[in-house]
């Protein structure tokens, strides 16, 4: 038997998804929810082999959801958003259903991840590089206590690696996220923040003064009172960003 999730904030066409499911009696759906709140607890829950996915939703969108979660499951994405369509490709989905799809279309996609169970090839979690909607670059979704926490870009002070995290660096506290300074350095404005150091990017706005340190590196003194390193590559893109 292979387990399914419904996530999309419309009832019908959560409707439309079961009843296609019909055709296909070795799928049962453990669950219906509405947002990616619901989907990322039911996921937690159950761990499905299948999940269907919007991805335009309230509270957090389908990709976020999908960076919470270490080992994701196999994703066939529902969207009326053609333009998502190739970030779901990026995001290692099986395949996608533009709204409104036919039921020939639906057997297409359910019958192409049966053929990924068949093989034993279900995709890997997301890759660093997948693509991100335009709310990604304002905000960082992170889990902490259990719960998940939006945080804004502009609350941001700076970002610290940690092993295989970074620690995202803001007034209210740190918060670690599984993802690579490599990936932040490509998704934040280049013009806010930049990447002083392999271990640090920090928001240009809240910098006061930057020291002198050791042979060519050099120390960055924020508002906050935080010091942040600087290489001599990272100081030369802080003098570029700063008119200096």
């Amino acid at each position: 038997m292979i387990s399914t999730i419904l996530i999309d904030d419309e009832p019908l066409a959560r409707t439309i998804i079961k009843e296609y499911l019909d055709e296909f009696p070795q799928v049962t759906v453990m669950q219906e929810c509405n947002d990616g709140f619901e989907g990322l607890k039911a996921i937690m829950q159950h761990k499905p082999q299948l999940v269907f996915l919007d991805v335009q939703m309230p509270k957090i969108n389908g990709f976020e959801m999908l960076e919470l979660i270490e080992e994701p499951p196999a994703v066939i994405f529902v969207t009326a958003f053609d333009e998502y369509a190739i970030k779901a490709f990026e995001s290692h989905a099986i395949d996608y259903l533009l709204k409104p799809f036919s039921k020939e279309r639906f057997n297409k996609a359910v019958e192409k991840f049966l053929e990924h169970v068949t093989e034993a090839t279900l995709p890997p979690a997301l890759p660093e590089t997948f693509s991100l909607s335009p709310q990604q670059h304002q905000r960082v979704v992170v889990k902490t206590a259990g719960k998940i926490k939006i945080i804004p870009v502009d609350d941001i002070h700076y970002l610290e690696a940690a092993d295989d995290y970074v620690r995202i660096h803001t007034k209210e506290g740190a918060f670690l996220k599984n993802r690579t300074m490599s990936h932040f350095e490509k998704s934040l404005d280049a013009d806010l923040f930049v990447r002083t150091h392999r271990s640090y990017i920090v928001n240009v706005q809240l910098i006061t003064r930057i020291d002198p340190y050791e042979k060519e590196n050099y120390v960055a003194l924020l508002k906050t009172g935080a010091k942040v390193s600087v290489s001599k590559t990272g100081y030369a893109k802080l003098k570029q960003v700063l008119g200096l």
